[in-house]
């Protein structure tokens, strides 16, 4: 069977569940290409599998914390990547995939229905429109545009893959609306993360431990700023920040003796299994990685960014760590840090999601469900 995997470059999480997502077809004999761009590609390359070159779809800009909508709409105009339709086109007749799978990556399944291959669509969110809600009236409008051109697709698609827990533990349910005959289409894989806990070696590191995540983007600096300030008024927690390709580590000077800070790492697991907890964004993908790995986490979701804002709302609602606000102080993040650390409760309940995580095996399960698809063609 030969699969061709688009994946949407906005975030690393798409990047890293996909990814995964290859490894198991690859392992299972299956021919696999990965459609990626921009640092998602350099990030495919650098763990040692090829990929093609895809138009981007979007562009997000932000500042301060703070997803700007506008300015995405405007860059991601510019960029010209709504013309990028005719190059799906032309690698799809080149590639010729028994089977797609497209990572909220729109252009794939409009591109695969002309070309008539099975497309499998992977969401963890479907309520898009929420972006512009609280826009003027151009974005309003464009938002609604926007609502019904991915209503038809979730339409036109095999099968939509939902990467999380299924009901009632789905943490993105709150980005989930479909219609009904759509709902019948759904599959919960369970969480899709590049590695498994029990084939990772955990890095030794001084506990208590705190794993950042907050980096990557420049809008994300001033959090990153507050937890080395954090980290300062308690020094016998210990933290290892990733800054992230946008925030270089060497700016930072008189680090306290309990702070890491690292631009990059290349495998993130290990840190992930050692650590007590996690402070990150509210993206989906890094919250079904902490699960995974049964961590709690502190969750900072991006200022108006509606899907990380509800994703972090289920973290806080059912137990699993607690959601932040950008304006919270050091010393409001300590005790909630402190909090984190010592609950008995929060700790069982992703010691809990860890092992359901593992049952459902979601790469497993997904190959399995292409290689069902394949055999009925």
């Amino acid at each position: 069977m030969k699969v061709l995997i688009f994946i949407c470059g906005e975030g690393l999480g798409h990047t890293s569940r996909c990814t995964a997502l290859g490894q198991e077809l690859l392992a299972a004999g299956h021919e696999v290409y990965l459609g990626a761009y921009g640092y998602s590609k350099e990030f495919i390359e650098r763990k040692g599998y090829k990929t093609v070159e895809i138009p981007p779809e979007i562009k997000l800009v932000g500042d301060s914390g703070s997803l700007d909508l506008k300015k995405s709409v405007i860059s991601t105009l510019k960029s010209g990547s709504v013309f990028g339709i005719f190059k799906v086109l032309s690698l799809l007749k080149e590639k010729k995939p028994d089977i797609v799978v497209t990572d909220s990556y729109f252009t794939g399944v409009v591109a695969s229905k002309i070309r008539v291959i099975p497309v499998y669509l992977m969401v963890n969110q479907s309520n898009m429109e929420t972006f512009f809600k609280n826009g003027g009236v151009v974005l309003r409008t464009m938002g609604g545009i926007i609502k019904q051109f991915y209503t038809c697709i979730f339409r036109i698609v095999n099968r939509i893959i939902i990467p999380d827990f299924p009901m009632p533990y789905t943490v993105c349910r709150l980005n989930l609306v479909f219609e009904e005959k759509v709902s019948k289409n759904l599959f919960f894989s369970g969480p899709l993360t590049l590695e498994k806990f029990d084939d990772v070696k955990a890095e030794v590191l001084q506990k208590p431990h705190v794993l950042s995540l907050i980096g990557g983007f420049g809008y994300r600096e001033p959090i990153f700023r507050k937890v080395i300030e954090v980290a300062k008024l308690d020094r016998n927690i210990n933290y290892t920040l990733l800054s992230g390709p946008n925030l270089n580590p060497d700016v930072f000077s008189n680090l306290p003796e309990n702070v890491t800070i690292k631009r990059f790492i290349n495998d993130q697991f290990p840190y992930l299994k050692a650590s007590d907890l996690v402070i990150a964004p509210g993206g989906h993908s890094t919250i079904m990685e902490a699960l995974t790995f049964g961590v709690p986490m502190l969750s900072f979701p991006d200022i108006n960014h509606s899907e990380q804002e509800s994703n972090a709302a289920i973290v806080d609602l059912e137990g699993y760590g607690r959601r932040m606000d950008y304006n919270a102080s050091p010393e409001e993040i300590l005790q909630a840090i402190r909090e984190l650390l010592k609950d008995k409760k929060i700790h069982q309940k992703v010691e809990d999601m860890k092992k359901l995580s593992k049952d459902l095996n979601a790469t497993a399960a997904i190959k399995k469900l292409l290689e069902s698809n394949n055999t009925r063609n």
